[in-house]
């Protein structure tokens, strides 16, 4: 953490934003700060504070507006006053526009519009607004009803070289621009006394170009209340009586990452059918237009994003609306097409307009024309060019790795672009993505020019990152990043998956490591991502802000973006907890067997934990005004009770699986409950469907049950199978059953899991050190019953008596098996459980038993801090290590609420070089085992470890392991494949998110043991450490963390 960061107040930058906090009127010379005796500093810092806790801020950052009208700040807006925002003519009609967005923002927080004036100060020509007048249906950049009101304080606006206004402020000396002029997308902003003639002080926003202009104005949005997804999420603005400007200067730097944006891809059937439901068809298929792309260029402004690839596979941007472009441009927005889109031209514009098949090596006469009129069509306005090619429809070029051809196609794009442009810049991108990385690896290159777009493997896993010596290239690097997904081995595209925690820890890499040119992420129908989106943007437009611990302040200060601080934290909670459940594995990829029901409670924890949740967000929506429960709705709350619906579904169909098998009557009930969830289900998708008139309708039309082992969305909702048993007819073994923990097996009766004609069941053992155990009772017949369980003395049950009906809402009963260690006899042994039922068990068969072996181990009074195993394991949470011990000045890093199960540990410096166990930090977890091993028996160690893939071709990702003294055992757990291929083991590692590796180590004595492990290169994310001496058994996150002395 940087010590910067400690200091700080919350939501204040630690230092490389380069947000600086001046007294206005003290100029800056480019370089350095003007010196301030201590007293003058630490009466501007008192000033400040004060400012800031009355003050609202962007979330992140520093504020430059409050509420509370003190008398040394700039009264902008009232109830009843009327903002003046002032700008040049021929500033860039992006931030004029902005403007007009920032007066009537005014308004919808007071109830009062500002008013934008324009002024024809500068010796150059405005410039073209035409689409934006088009699409607003206006003519000039007055706000309605703005000009009624008393007039208020005043806002300076424009653009460092279009501004007449702003020039003329630096020629004056009455701002300092030096920490902006000539950057990318940076603002300034101050109160200037005298700005101009008539006006006796104005808030001042001066941008480095248009976009930062464009910021700045937004950021004073932000501020004052209005979210960036006022319209997209249906955020309610604040209401204030009075917006102020507080005497602050606020200089903010170019953002991290140059181009940052997103693809609206996987568009069908959810935000096609908002389209076509919305907007009218275009001649080519669905509306697509600028009254659409209007609000997303919007959006991306607002979020402090500049770049879009637009929607694909059914639509074409620059033909479906000639508007489009143009539009784009105007806006402010930098576009782009696809990894699959080279040259500007839409996938299903070869589709339409072109002749012959997609294939270079035999079409290249007719793909050629169509590159140069995508380069001609392009040349008016700022984009990023996609060079390259892949095949049709996101396919590969050819089968094999041709890479003399595909250097051909880039030579061909660069020669016609020059003939285009001219000497003219254009920025290009090469995308490596799937099958394409193949031709990087087997040795082709590009012009350093050209920026290499890095890809993740789909699953937020990112494959390669340029190492020392691409790093000077004058493209730069990026990464194309993804939040919705169609491909191998599950499509993902229902809802939010997204762990906030992996996103910072996947692109803070990319960062570190140089791609920070262009971040681009696919977010399918834009909705229901609107958090990890946020997070996203915010990380790149600032990730020095953001620290490895940094989600729960971001979400905090979202959730009070959003909300408001009053419920803030509680909401705040909720995602947090959301994304954690929903990250362990794709509803897509979840299914009756994901989670165990019959080894460590683990289906039921996971069901309860899912409960839990929906009732503490169910409890917030209906705490929360009416204007905030849309927003609410849309963004946590149907995700959290959909999320957890489905869940329930794929437990329940389990269960009734396995019920059925066992004869259960409850396997009717448990089926009943499936239809019922199935048919929530579709309730929560028509509440979402039709918020709010009809909104958003078809954004929730994404099917997500019935993959049935298939990789692409299922055409139809299906559930999992269920059965049913016959209720009318008794059980061949009588009324009553018995069950048990880590069993499929029960009795009386025959079945597969247990010996014909026995009556006996067994539990796994129990010790001291581990849970308790469980048995059901349960009806299988047509008759009431009464059951007692009876046992030694020791053993104690959490009911030892009761009575089932066949009819009952719940005919089954979960009891609970203890023991009291105090009078448990030493030693090793069995003890039994009778269980009887007050009616018969069949023409055959008789009372049922269960056999209870336990071990009543002691350890020892000097063992005083580590894991105890239980039951022949033990598992230990990573952050939970006896020892760390720093080495080489590096150590590791918490990271918290990232992986499956509670937190991970990695490598505290990105840039570190390969290490050995004589450079590397060491981790270390003393534990004490009472199962011995031999040769033939082994104890396996299992590494749950992040998905994340080797980065460096030359560096996988590597561990090293010791038991005592025993030999260390050194892992590279990721095997690369060549030409583009997935890595060995790679699809079972994205569905489980997370990389499983195991280590043999044979005989182990019984006693304390000292576990050693060593991460040997940055971006290994240790989660969990499992140790198996014989007795782990089937689950999906694993036994739960044994118990630990000292803690």
């Amino acid at each position: 953490m940087r010590m910067q960061d400690e200091v700080c107040p919350l939501g204040v930058p630690g230092s490389t934003v380069f947000n600086v906090e001046r007294r206005p009127g003290c100029r800056r010379k480019a370089g350095r700060e003007s010196p301030w005796n201590l007293l003058d500093s630490v009466f501007s810092i008192f000033i400040f504070l004060l400012a800031f806790l009355r003050a609202a801020h962007a979330l992140g950052h520093n504020a430059t507006i409050g509420f509370d009208g003190a008398p040394d700040h700039l009264k902008l807006a009232t109830l009843s006053t009327s903002v003046q925002l002032i700008l040049d003519a021929a500033d860039w009609p992006g931030v004029l526009r902005v403007a007009d967005d920032l007066a009537v923002d005014f308004g919808r927080v007071t109830g009062v519009n500002g008013s934008v004036s324009v002024t024809n100060g500068a010796n150059i020509s405005p410039l073209n607004a035409s689409m934006i007048f088009n699409i607003t249906r206006k003519s000039n950049w007055d706000v309605p009803g703005a000009k009624t009101k008393p007039k208020g304080g005043v806002i300076i606006a424009g653009t460092l070289g279009r501004s007449a206004i702003i020039d003329g402020l630096v020629k004056q000396g009455k701002i300092d621009v030096g920490s902006i002029n000539g950057q990318w997308e940076a603002f300034e902003s101050q109160v200037v006394r005298s700005p101009m003639q008539g006006v006796d002080q104005a808030l001042v926003i001066a941008g480095s170009d248009k976009r930062g202009t464009i910021y700045g104005l937004y950021d004073i949005s932000e501020q004052i209340g209005v979210s960036p997804w006022y319209y997209w999420a249906d955020v309610p603005p604040k209401n204030h009586d009075m917006i102020c400007a507080l005497p602050t200067i606020k200089v903010q730097a170019s953002p991290s990452v140059k181009y940052r944006g997103f693809f609206l891809n996987d568009e069908a059937p959810a935000l096609t059918g908002f389209i076509n439901a919305k907007y009218p068809a275009g001649k080519y298929g669905p509306g697509f237009n600028a009254d659409f792309y209007s609000t997303v260029f919007e959006l991306l402004l607002r979020l402090k994003a500049n770049y879009l690839w637009p929607a694909q596979w059914n639509s074409m941007f620059n033909v479906d609306d000639v508007r489009n472009q143009p539009l784009a441009d105007e806006y402010g927005i930098v576009m782009g097409t696809s990894h699959t889109e080279p040259m500007m031209r839409a996938t299903k514009e070869w589709n339409v307009f072109g002749h012959g098949p997609w294939q270079w090596n035999l079409n290249n006469a007719s793909i050629y024309p169509f590159f140069v009129e995508g380069a001609k069509r392009a040349k008016l306005y700022e984009g990023v060019m996609t060079m390259g090619m892949r095949g049709s429809g996101d396919t590969a070029m050819s089968s094999g790795i041709e890479t003399d051809m595909l250097e051909n196609i880039v030579e061909t794009q660069r020669q016609i672009l020059t003939n285009v442009y001219g000497n003219a810049t254009v920025p290009q991108m090469w995308c490596l993505y799937k099958e394409v990385q193949g031709y990087y690896e087997a040795g082709m290159r590009v012009p350093d020019d050209i920026t290499l777009l890095w890809t993740e493997d789909n699953w937020g896993n990112i494959r390669r990152l340029p190492i020392p010596s691409e790093t000077n290239r004058s493209g730069g690097a990026g990464v194309y990043y993804h939040f919705d997904y169609v491909g191998d081995p599950r499509d993902y595209k229902w809802i939010n998956t997204i762990q906030l925690q992996k996103t910072w820890e996947q692109m803070s890499q990319a960062y570190v490591r140089q791609a920070k040119t262009i971040w681009i992420v696919n977010v399918g129908d834009l909705k229901p991502l609107e958090i990890p989106i946020s997070h996203f943007f915010d990380l790149a437009y600032d990730i020095n802000r953001w620290g490895a611990d940094s989600v729960p302040e971001w979400l905090k200060l979202w959730a009070t973006r959003e909300f408001g601080s009053d419920v803030a934290q509680d909401i705040a909670d909720v995602v947090d907890r959301y994304g954690f459940l929903a990250a362990r594995r794709k509803y897509e990829l979840v299914e009756p067997n994901t989670y165990s029901i019959l080894n460590y409670e683990e289906a039921d924890t996971v069901l309860a934990d899912w409960v839990a949740l929906g009732r503490k967000a169910q409890d917030i929506s209906d705490n929360l005004p009416a204007a905030a429960k849309p927003a609410f709705f849309e963004m946590v709350l149907h995700p959290v009770l959909a999320g957890g619906n489905f869940i329930d579904i794929q437990i329940s169909s389990a269960k009734n699986q396995l019920y059925a098998a066992q004869g259960r009557n409850s396997a009717n009930y448990i089926a009943q409950n499936v239809l019922d969830k199935f048919n929530y289900d579709h309730r929560l998708t028509v509440r979402y469907n039709t918020l709010l008139d009809g909104k958003w309708n078809h954004m929730m039309d994404q099917t997500h049950f019935g993959y049935a082992g298939y990789w692409q969305q299922p055409m139809r909702q299906a559930t999992p199978p269920l059965q049913y048993v016959q209720t009318l007819e008794r059980d061949l073994a009588g009324d009553m059953g018995v069950s048990v923990e880590a069993s499929n097996g029960s009795v009386p009766g025959d079945d597969q899991y247990h010996t014909n004609g026995g009556e006996t069941l067994s539990l796994p053992p129990m010790d001291p050190y581990g849970p308790k155990r469980w048995i059901e009772i349960f009806s299988m017949g047509t008759n009431a019953f009464t059951w007692k369980v009876s046992a030694a003395p020791f053993v104690q049950f959490s009911q030892t008596a009761g009575t089932l009906s066949p009819n009952a809402s719940n005919p089954d009963i979960r009891i609970y098996v203890s023991i009291d260690w105090s009078a448990c006899p030493p030693g090793s042994n069995t003890t039994v459980i009778n269980i009887t039922s007050s009616t018969n068990y069949g023409t055959q068969y008789s009372m049922p038993t269960i056999n209870l072996p336990y071990n009543h181990t002691v350890l020892p009074s000097n063992f005083t801090s580590g894991f105890v195993e239980s039951d022949a394991h033990l598992a230990m949470e990573a952050e939970h290590y006896t020892k760390l011990t720093p080495a080489s000045n590096l150590t590791y890093t918490l990271l918290l609420g990232n992986g499956r199960t509670l937190s991970a540990l990695t490598l505290s410096d990105y840039l570190a070089p390969s290490l050995t166990t004589s450079t590397a930090p060491l981790l270390e977890y003393d534990f004490y085992t009472f199962t011995p091993t031999t040769n033939s028996t082994a104890v396996n160690l299992t590494l749950i470890l992040g998905a994340g893939l080797n980065t460096t071709p030359s560096r996988p990702l590597t561990y090293a392991a010791q038991i005592d003294d025993l030999p260390v055992q050194k892992r590279a757990y990721i095997i690369d494949q060549p030409a583009g291929a997935w890595p060995i083991g790679w699809y079972q590692a994205v569905a489980q998110a997370s990389w499983q590796n195991t280590t043999s180590w044979g005989a182990l004595p019984t006693g304390q043991h000292k576990l050693k492990i060593w991460l040997l290169e940055p971006g290994v994310v240790l989660q969990k450490l499992v140790l198996d001496l014989g007795g782990v058994r089937k689950s999906y996150l694993g036994p739960p963390e044994s118990y630990r002395v000292g803690a």
